[in-house]
């Protein structure tokens, strides 16, 4: 389940947009009551969710400049 900056880098912005929404939905399962590994999963996904929100807020910084 981990990817690395440098995968998230290389992927085209719609493809980012569309990796983003399967891991909300994935974190909103993980979180559900019956999953046993909710906690690190959860981490886990959160972490990936970050870097492309991070990526993208920081792409559309620089087309502003």
């Amino acid at each position: 389940m981990k990817m690395k900056f440098k995968q998230i880098k290389e992927m085209s912005k719609e493809d980012r947009e569309k990796k983003l929404k399967e891991l909300k939905l994935e974190l909103v399962k993980a979180k559900s009551p019956s999953a046993k590994t909710a906690n690190a999963k959860a981490k886990q996904i959160k972490k990936i969710i970050a870097r492309i929100i991070m990526l993208n807020n920081s792409a559309e910084v620089l087309k502003k400049e």
